[in-house]
């Protein structure tokens, strides 16, 4: 098998990820086409088609010795992504993408291939987007997470240590209270984290159609804690929609009530922990130098609130 020159890394993805990523960004993109013909090598692969990028992995099409039909995932180790390969293990392929093989040293994955041209944000029906996002989120946080993995706990208190610094930077005073609020509920309920295992990131365009099963989660973030931590990336997702409704406050509840029932959670301990989530987007705003909250945030925060 040659693998001289097994995939052109395309131009988008170098220059988004070195605008995000700097030197070690560019070192890395670089690199890329030799670690890609490192591990064809390594796992007697053969490429399959043009690579598929997010804004921080390049995924290839490739075909296994026996013929099945994979994936090799190439990023670099994150916080972010250090834990993915030994959540998609304890999730064993059970609503959620398998993984065949795994280096820990680079962060390569082997993956079973799915339709990447399918996501369920291609689903039209919101609804029925939104109880297939459901049943395969109830799925994945049914499964205990194994010792060793990052814990909201941890993440909940850095957050309640960085708000007295952070808040100062939002313009407006309502949207400085809300975010006080949003504090107040995380302090609440800071003493059971829960011990489930989170994908951190379940949104539509994170699920692919597949053959195994219709609709299979991919790119976890996986993170111990409480099931009310996952509900905000579903909550806000096509958020046009929403808004198009003509009335947002009845929309989010209608999602919020949706996803609480079909993963059986208590409505007022969810309720903070999306609070807490919209807690962390907040900080994560205000770090990057914004002054003013994502609507969206807003919006989903107060309806939860005045209910």
């Amino acid at each position: 098998m040659s693998t001289t020159n097994p995939i052109d890394v395309p131009e988008a993805f170098a220059a988004l990820y070195e605008r995000h990523s700097g030197a070690s960004g560019r070192a890395w993109i670089t690199a890329l086409p030799g670690l890609a013909a490192e591990f064809l090598d390594r796992w007697t692969l053969r490429p399959d088609g043009p690579p598929g990028h997010g804004m921080a992995s390049l995924v290839l099409p490739v075909t296994r010795a026996d013929g099945a039909l994979a994936v090799l995932k190439l990023q670099q180790v994150t916080e972010d992504n250090i834990d993915a390969a030994p959540g998609l293990r304890a999730w064993n392929g059970n609503g959620v993408v398998h993984l065949l093989d795994h280096d820990p040293d680079t962060g390569t994955m082997l993956l079973e291939r799915l339709d990447a041209a399918r996501p369920l944000s291609s689903v039209a029906d919101d609804g029925a987007a939104l109880q297939i996002l459901a049943e395969l989120m109830a799925r994945l946080v049914a499964v205990p997470a194994p010792q060793g993995f990052r814990h909201l706990a941890d993440i909940a208190a850095a957050m309640l240590d960085e708000v007295p610094r952070a808040v100062p930077g939002l313009r407006d005073p309502a949207e400085r209270r809300l975010v006080r609020t949003c504090a107040a509920a995380v302090a609440e309920l800071i003493g059971e984290p829960g011990d489930r295992l989170l994908h951190w990131d379940l949104h539509y365009d994170n699920i692919l159609a597949g053959q195994r099963e219709p609709w299979l989660a991919i790119d976890p973030e996986p993170l111990a804690g409480d099931p009310g931590f996952e509900l905000l990336p579903a909550m806000d997702n096509r958020w046009q929609e929403v808004v198009a409704t003509g009335d947002v406050t009845r929309a989010v509840l209608r999602r919020f009530d949706l996803l609480t029932e079909v993963l059986g959670l208590d409505r007022q301990r969810a309720t903070g922990w999306t609070l807490g989530r919209v807690l962390q987007n907040a900080l994560w705003d205000i770090e990057d130098g914004r002054t003013a909250l994502e609507p969206a945030q807003v919006a989903i925060a107060t309806a939860l609130l005045n209910r």
